[in-house]
């Protein structure tokens, strides 16, 4: 089974940085574009910051000079590295990935999202 397990969330100080991680785990032949989304309660969810394939990122203005998200294609990893958080930053953060699976059947593409973890930013 193919699935996204999210980690390091936590609570932080306004001004302070977390690191947030997402591994893609089962029968996977390739993984296309990840991406963090954030949710505060009462909102919709919010794409913050995108990753191709090659590297190539993308950025919501608000995070821009403060989040960095990076992939580790051997360990089938993205990450969310944020810094100078502010109160406004607290939200659950979900992690989203383009799959595709190895079959049996063949090449099966999908979309993945992580179970959320909760990054609350203290004033």
């Amino acid at each position: 089974q193919v699935q996204l397990v999210e980690s390091g969330g936590g609570l932080v100080q306004a001004g302070g940085s977390l690191r947030l991680s997402c591994a893609a785990s089962g029968s996977i032949f390739k993984i296309t574009a990840m991406r963090w989304y954030c949710q505060a309660p009462g909102k919709q969810r919010e794409l913050v910051a995108a990753i191709t394939s090659g590297g190539s990122t993308n950025y919501a203005d608000s995070v821009k000079g403060r989040f960095t998200i990076s992939r580790d294609n051997a360990k089938n990893t993205v990450y969310l590295q944020m810094n100078s958080l502010k109160s406004e930053d607290t939200a659950v953060y979900y992690c989203n990935a383009g799959v595709v699976a190895d079959s049996t059947t063949g090449p099966r593409y999908m979309e993945l999202w992580g179970q959320g973890t909760q990054v609350t930013v203290s004033s």
